[in-house]
């Protein structure tokens, strides 16, 4: 098989994780203080992908071309191609047909995690040479997802989100085509939600006899669309890390694996791993517990936080409790007022959620 392609879908508005998506796109969130979307490059870079073509939104195009830029940090070349609207993954195809050409490529949703890459998955569809190729893993509510059935291990229905589904086996956010897909993508009729549907493309592939294959995934996949699924992805790849301190300890401890990036300051401060520090962040009597992601310039003050990601610059300060299961977007301050009467005062996002126990 000639050389392959690499298609990265970093459109759509990320609805789910506003209020963090309304001046962020969702692919750039981090998890373990690495932007989402460099996971889905680097996973290509590793198979051997040198040629990238990232789908952009007008209205978050310019972030994500300055944080990827041209691809040189990961080895790769990057083009970035504009998608008006996220009218589905199949019009995302088509929208990218100039720069795919006759190429076979990898489709790879921008905010995706994949265990393990995609090495493996491109030797095989090398090898193999089929049609498309698509990731399945069994899911407990496959009616939210595109749903796979099989027979003989060959692909012979796709439904996307179906009422009653069939089976548990979802589309993991992966692809490996040949060019066909193209033809099939503009054969196909928008969807009930109006927009062109992947999985009615392969299905369009399977009814004209071409072979789909599909590859179960054995380790874990996260969509990380939401946060309890944002906080997990930073859980499991947080469980992955590496033991390395860089920053400056005084009167403090870390436990376990932890990475304290250089800059950072801890006084009298502890952080049980596994858990990222970033550079030039501040922990003053602190307690930063397991699967906690500090950005880059934040302060944490007498406080304890645990199972969350703090974004850029952010602080928090005098909490009388422990802060859990948290997702904190660029700059934001959290603290208890000291002053009497005891009250709460905010200024909240919108379609922001704040819980007080």
């Amino acid at each position: 098989m000639e050389r392959l392609k690499g298609l990265i879908l970093s459109g759509g508005k990320g609805t789910r994780l506003r209020p963090i998506t309304f001046t962020s796109a969702k692919q750039l969130v981090p998890v373990a203080n690495r932007p989402v979307l460099f996971y889905g490059i680097e996973a290509m870079a590793a198979a051997g992908i040198e040629e990238i073509g990232i789908i952009i939104a007008p209205e978050t195009g310019d972030e994500i071309r300055e944080t990827a830029g041209d691809g040189s940090q990961f080895g790769v070349r990057i083009t970035y191609i504009v998608q008006d609207a996220p009218a589905g993954l199949a019009h995302a195809v088509l929208t990218a047909e100039p720069f795919l050409g006759t190429d076979p490529f990898v489709m790879y949703l921008g905010d995706n995690l994949l265990q393990g890459g995609i090495t493996d998955l491109v030797d095989a569809f090398r090898a193999d040479a089929p049609d498309a190729l698509i990731l399945l893993t069994p899911v407990p509510d496959p009616e939210h997802y595109g749903v796979a059935e099989l027979h003989e291990g060959r692909v012979v229905r796709l439904q996307e989100k179906p009422p009653q589904p069939k089976t548990d086996l979802a589309l993991v956010g992966v692809y490996m085509f040949t060019a066909g897909i193209h033809d099939a993508a503009r054969a196909i009729e928008p969807s009930p939600r109006g927009e062109l549907e992947i999985t009615d493309a392969i299905q369009y592939l399977v009814d004209a006899g071409r072979r789909v294959e599909p590859h179960i995934v054995q380790g874990w996949w996260k969509d990380t669309g939401r946060l309890e699924d944002m906080l997990e992805a930073n859980r499991l790849v947080l469980d992955r890390i590496e033991r390395r301190i860089d920053g400056t300890l005084t009167e403090s401890s870390c436990e376990g694996r932890v990475v304290i990036e250089a800059g950072a300051v801890l006084e009298r401060s502890t952080v049980r791993g596994p858990a990222i520090i970033g550079a030039g962040a501040r922990l003053i009597d602190a307690y930063i517990g397991p699967y906690t992601a500090i950005g880059d310039g934040c302060v944490i003050q007498d406080a304890e936080v645990e199972h969350s990601i703090l974004l850029e610059g952010s602080s928090v300060r005098d909490l009388g409790a422990r802060m859990e299961s948290s997702l904190l977007g660029k700059n934001v301050a959290i603290a208890r007022s000291l002053g009497q009467p005891k009250a709460y005062r905010f200024l909240v996002g919108d379609q922001s959620e704040i819980g007080i126990a």
